[in-house]
């Protein structure tokens, strides 16, 4: 018989497919958002078109995985796991990947990183400092990796501070976390100076921007509240929304996040939604219910999403450069040229993910003894934390 919304579920008892499924968008979200930056086309009022839909898909793709991780990481807690062995895991899964994206990045794209980046940008720490050429240092997506690890290093502790909150109250928790996220960005437009300004053309400043979208505490209030909506679930406390209106809200907030002064897209204006829609999407998997992101080569690609998230912005930017043309092309020959960076990206991030990252939790996700006593397994992906970056960004 299928689980119930308001009847308390085991962590960890059901695989998430469709979550899974949905990393894939939100990377994919992340993709077309850099496809800006990247300036294939010619026509200005396509240019301006392109940039106003999807300026804000990339601050929502980094929202989702933020929040997913504490989702996913609370979902798959083993209750007598070691700080040490969890850390192994979270490790062997963040950093293969990272290191190999980090070598290509210099040697393709990022040939003239002076060292206070390259430093930084390799032990994951770029995003404490409101400084734009390290923050996006090397290969820009990894700035998130920062935030990452700080949620990683301090999973075990927010859980057990989320695991005593009274579950009658958890509502109210989730509700006081939204209301900090909307406050960050009402005090970044009101208390932090717009100046300097941001080199990439953002219509904000430096300062708010960093304080709002990248430093890594203030993005911990997504990772904690991914953590306190998977406790609702596990506690049966989860409301009657389904998949399909988060999903009509979501695209409600996106459009009006373009209507809002630029720092509430950075993350205030849609965090209701997502915080709607990835539990709504677990429910709806313990359920056995239909999403349409359950199939296998959802699946697949939502596996292969960190490692896209990783590598796209490399493929991006090399490619452009191979192409010449600074002015741009015709609006066909663009939309051609980012569908076969998609395309050329799904393939690169297929190679990371075969060659690299599942070989990497393999060999070091379990220590030696446990991987000879059982063989060689390979963590399912909820023990492996279907949270990270399959790209965020």
């Amino acid at each position: 018989m299928p689980r119930t919304t308001d009847s308390p579920v085991a962590p960890g008892s059901s695989r998430l497919p469709t979550l899974t499924g949905m990393r894939f968008i939100a990377a994919a979200l992340v993709f077309l958002h850099h496809g800006i930056w990247v300036n294939v086309f010619s026509d200005k009022d396509v240019v301006s078109f392109y940039h106003d839909l999807f300026i804000t898909a990339g601050h929502v793709g980094v929202s989702f995985f933020f929040l997913l991780s504490g989702f996913v990481l609370t979902w798959s807690a083993r209750r007598k796991d070691t700080y040490k062995r969890y850390l192994r895991r979270r490790i062997a899964k963040l950093y293969p990947n990272h290191v190999v994206t980090f070598v290509a990045a210099l040697l393709l794209v990022a040939t003239s990183t002076r060292l206070y980046q390259a430093i930084p940008n390799l032990f994951m720490v770029q995003s404490w400092f409101p400084v734009y050429s390290l923050l996006f240092s090397v290969n820009p997506p990894s700035w998130s990796l920062a935030c990452e690890a700080l949620f990683y290093v301090a999973f075990p502790l927010l859980l057990r501070w989320a695991n005593r909150i009274p579950v009658e109250k958890l509502w109210w928790w989730v509700a006081g976390v939204v209301a900090a996220v909307i406050g960050v960005a009402v005090f970044a437009q009101v208390v932090i100076t717009d100046g300097p300004a941001m080199p990439d053309g953002q219509p904000l400043g430096l300062y708010q921007f960093w304080f709002v979208y990248a430093l890594p505490p203030v993005r911990a209030l997504d990772f904690f509240l991914g953590i306190l909506l998977a406790r609702i679930v596990i506690n049966g406390k989860w409301i009657r929304v389904g998949v399909l209106p988060a999903a009509l809200l979501f695209v409600a907030c996106y459009a009006l996040a373009g209507q809002l002064p630029y720092v509430y897209g950075l993350n205030a204006a849609t965090i209701i939604p997502i915080a709607l829609l990835v539990p709504a999407a677990a429910v709806a998997d313990i359920n056995g219910w239909r999403t349409g992101l359950r199939g296998r080569f959802a699946i697949w690609l939502g596996e292969i999403s960190y490692a896209f998230y990783l590598v796209h912005a490399i493929v991006l930017i090399w490619c452009r450069g191979q192409l010449g043309n600074p002015q741009g092309w015709s609006t066909p020959t663009g939309i051609a040229l980012l569908l076969g960076g998609l395309v050329l990206s799904v393939l690169v991030a297929w190679a990371l993910y075969a060659l690299v990252e599942r070989p990497a939790m393999r060999r070091w996700s379990r220590p030696r003894a446990d991987r000879i006593a059982s063989g060689p397994k390979v963590a399912t992906s909820a023990e492996a934390g279907q949270s990270e970056l399959a790209g965020t960004r």
